[in-house]
């Protein structure tokens, strides 16, 4: 595998996400009427402007795919199954037993005791942290995947496969198994959601990534395409991503500043459950003799979450001021420091795969 050299951003990628989540906190603090503005500017749950900076971190991957292994990736059925099996069969059970753990039993006496939900419902608070734990543990990631695999150093196409396999599952498995999980009877389905983010996140620059590229190599070739069209556009995805940092955490500032507690108690399952799938589905993917290219992809693909379908769903069906609306709302503050932790851990372990 050719080995390639970090970019400045690259290379200083945890300071500045340092910066930018305390920027976030602080810019939520200051101005709150601007941050609520922002976070209310959505359709279907889908955040407008986290969805345009999503879309810069999006296009820069797309338009570097080759499209030649997207079909390669796509005729290789050992990742594409052990991504299925771990985000299906494994990934919503240990969420559910990892989070009723810390949640229910360790972290019970040091939660809040009753909430009202929807219909006048009273249920113990912590069920209902679970419960959002729960949507985020069967919800997988199928757009923030792709900038992961990309630092990671893995096979752009084999990510995209995996994003397209797991937008489709979703569609079919979600609302069976959620339903169950949650022993809930009819489990809305937040149809409007996942289509939008697929189409907003994934479509939209895989379509004007494949065409420009099409377009620019015809034009000026691929040495022009790789040495100065590439150059220019790299730190593009680095600068989408740490912005997106500080709107997250700016929507979200006063939430932690006055909850700190009961968002660290609700971050610690999550973080666990987090880095138990990365490390099996590691393991696993080099117990089946995968490439490392292919390894990382598929494990961060397992570790991730789709928080937008999680927060949509929770607010459907319990409220928007619910405990588990704020749990899958911890999902998203806890997503990017974390994977970026294991991107790192990719890519320190990378030699140790064929």
């Amino acid at each position: 595998m050719e080995e390639k050299r970090l970019s400045f951003f690259e290379k200083y990628l945890t300071a500045w996400v340092v910066l930018c989540i305390g920027g976030g906190i602080l810019l939520g603090k200051l101005f709150p009427q601007a941050a609520v503005f922002l976070d209310q500017i959505a359709i279907y749950q889908v955040s407008i402007p986290i969805a345009i900076c999503l879309f810069f971190m999006m296009y820069p991957i797309m338009v570097k795919i080759d499209f030649a292994e997207v079909i390669k990736a796509g005729k290789a059925p050992k990742p594409v199954i052990l991504t299925l099996v771990v985000n299906w069969c494994i990934k919503p059970f240990t969420m559910l037993a990892i989070a009723w753990f810390f949640l229910g039993v360790l972290f019970k006496g040091w939660l809040p005791g009753m909430e009202i939900v929807k219909e006048g419902t009273q249920v113990e608070l912590f069920r209902s942290y679970i419960a959002g734990c729960i949507l985020l543990g069967i919800a997988p990631c199928t757009a923030m995947v792709l900038i992961w695999g990309h630092l990671a150093r893995g096979n752009d196409g084999h990510t995209l496969v995996m994003v397209a396999i797991n937008s489709l599952t979703m569609l079919f498995l979600y609302a069976p198994l959620g339903g169950w999980l949650l022993g809930v009877n009819r489990m809305p389905i937040p149809w409007q959601t996942i289509l939008l983010s697929v189409l907003i996140y994934v479509g939209l620059p895989l379509f004007l990534g494949y065409h420009s590229r099409k377009c620019i190599i015809a034009k000026k070739g691929l040495k022009w395409f790789e040495e100065k069209f590439l150059h220019y556009l790299t730190p593009v995805s680095i600068s989408a991503l740490l912005l997106t940092l500080v709107l997250l955490f700016s929507f979200k500032g006063e939430l932690i500043i006055n909850q700190p507690q009961v968002i660290f108690l609700i971050a610690v399952p999550l973080f666990i459950q987090t880095c138990f799938i990365f490390w099996l589905t590691y393991g696993l993917a080099k117990w089946l003799k995968l490439e490392y290219r292919d390894a990382a992809p598929s494990a961060l693909v397992g570790a991730s979450n789709h928080f937008e379908v999680a927060i949509a769903t929770s607010t459907m069906l319990f409220g928007l001021s619910s405990g588990a609306s704020l749990a899958t709302v911890v999902g998203v503050l806890i997503e990017v420091p974390v994977m970026l932790m294991l991107v790192k851990i990719c890519l320190r372990t990378k030699d140790t795969f064929l």
